[in-house]
């Protein structure tokens, strides 16, 4: 595979990209401001919201609790590319023992990126590697701040996360003191060696030059000593720096500029000295770390000063903790003014398309029409009719929407079946049969529900085996259904739960 072919690539990724999120907003955000991220949902039926991020496609009847089987158009499968990556250290000619590597995370966010969220402070010795595993994606970008053992800021790069596993090389100069200069040489590792695929011609290959707390991302290797960073297996250094087609081109290019390493409100563990609020992670020889594990142990100290993570109302046993935390950590979601989330709170008809404008991306399929019950005014209007025209409700006999209609767990449960368009192997009645309820399913939703089962999204609490349908869907319910939705496309890491449904193996 060429530079050319994966630039490519990455590109049909990027367009194809689909986010699931949850959000909410205030009262006077209602009216003016949908993708306000920080705010909370007031209880008032006029004005309840839940907002989200774009991606795919699918319908609900407006005049029903059960879900509409028309589809306008079809959706493809949503499933993105999962990835890692294995990170060497290394000092070709010098004499430094070990270096500490602080190791945060860009998540790819459309055309943009998350908040940069710290992972971990890890402790290398030169020619030391870790594995970075289970939750990161193609375009994820992740950040490496370097530091010696006298906590002195030595180094900085980024790179992107390639489609398959991701092999890493960090090189450092031979005296530290006098050069703050970095390399970082990677590419595709499709069989996890830990070794850059040698059948493969696709690799990337530029220098960071680190002054003071500014970062410049070099375009050629011209003016530097390169005899130092040369080392087996990637001595030979690309006169012209190698870049990803995203650190090249677009809002968020890096090539050839120079950012500042610190920004306003970022995590506290990244502007902290290493070790002193978070501990330091010492490397063994087969050191692997889990993505969840790592925010969960840093989310508290590693997002961003002004988001709230934790929940007056929401314990550390509650049974939906990490996914509302999660999302809350991404600004996906937030709480009350009394700092509490109401996780029991039910969701209506009016927040469901105000999700699924921010969710699902797709084009208008139909003109809009006037919802009687929908007055300009209406906090959720330019939701609901923009979600109309690209087909995701079906009017019958009437043009009332039902704003304030609340949604049973069956409506969100096949609205993500929609969305996510995934396939599943084997008969309906065997993948149900995990449940003790499916009798009370319509034949015609049965296939979205065993979509779903096959492929991990769906979660039931308090009984794993009660599906639930004719429930109504609460704040919490919605938010573990979004983020496991999420998991199950590759967008985020995945939280185990004792309440997550597995299929039955065959």
């Amino acid at each position: 595979m060429n530079l050319t072919k994966l630039n490519q690539i990455q590109k049909v990724f990027v367009a194809s990209l689909s986010f699931l999120v949850l959000s909410s907003t205030d009262n006077t955000a209602a009216a003016s401001d949908l993708s306000a991220q920080s705010a909370t949902i007031p209880i008032t039926a006029s004005n309840q919201q839940l907002l989200a991020q774009r991606s795919s496609v699918s319908q609900l009847d407006p005049n029903s609790t059960s879900t509409e089987e028309e589809d306008v158009s079809a959706t493809p499968s949503v499933r993105r590319e999962k990835s890692g990556f294995t990170m060497y250290i290394w000092q070709p000619g010098g004499t430094v023992s070990e270096v500490i590597a602080r190791i945060s995370l860009k998540a790819k966010n459309g055309e943009s990126y998350r908040p940069e969220r710290f992972l971990g402070d890890f402790k290398y010795k030169i020619k030391q590697k870790a594995k970075f595993v289970n939750g990161f994606k193609l375009g994820d970008r992740i950040v490496v701040r370097l530091y010696d053992t006298n906590n002195r800021f030595i180094g900085y790069t980024e790179f992107a996360c390639l489609p398959d596993h991701t092999a890493v090389n960090v090189i450092l100069p031979a005296n530290l003191t006098d050069n703050s200069i970095v390399r970082v040489f990677y590419g595709v590792d499709a069989n996890e060696d830990s070794i850059v695929d040698r059948n493969t011609s696709t690799y990337f290959d530029y220098f960071t030059e680190l002054k003071d707390q500014e970062v410049t991302f070099l375009t050629s290797a011209e003016n530097i000593d390169i005899v130092q960073y040369q080392a087996a297996g990637f001595a030979d250094v690309a006169k012209n720096s190698l870049y990803p087609a995203t650190f090249q081109e677009g809002e968020f290019a890096l090539a050839g500029k120079t950012i500042n390493t610190y920004i306003p409100n970022m995590a506290l563990a990244l502007t902290s000295i290493p070790g002193k609020l978070a501990e330091l992670n010492t490397l063994n020889n087969n050191s692997t770390y889990q993505l969840s594990q790592l925010l969960s142990k840093h989310r508290q100290i590693g997002i961003s000063k002004n988001i709230q993570v934790s929940f007056k109302d929401i314990s550390e046993k509650h049974w939906a903790k990490d996914y509302i935390s999660e999302l809350a950590a991404m600004e996906i979601i937030g709480g009350y003014p009394d700092g509490t989330f109401r996780p029991n709170a039910p969701v209506t008809r009016a927040q469901l398309a105000a999700i699924l404008q921010k969710v699902f991306i797709k084009s208008k399929v139909r003109k809009a029409i006037t919802f009687q019950d929908v007055p300009k005014s209406y906090w959720a209007y330019d939701a609901i009719q923009e979600t109309y025209e690209m087909g995701f409700f079906t009017v019958l006999n009437t043009r009332k929407f039902n704003p304030t209609q609340k949604l049973k767990r069956l409506d969100v449960l096949i609205t993500l079946a929609k969305a996510l368009n995934y396939k599943f192997t084997g008969s309906t009645n065997e993948i149900l049969s995990v449940y003790n309820d499916t009798s009370s399913i319509r034949n015609e939703h049965k296939k979205f529900i065993a979509s779903l089962t096959e492929n991990g999204v769906i979660i039931n609490y308090p009984n794993k085996k009660a599906l639930n349908p004719g429930k109504l869907a609460t704040r919490a319910e919605v938010s573990a259904l979004i983020y496991r939705a999420m998991a199950s496309a590759g967008e985020v890491a995945d939280f185990p739960s004792q309440y997550a449904v597995k299929p039955i193996a065959k």
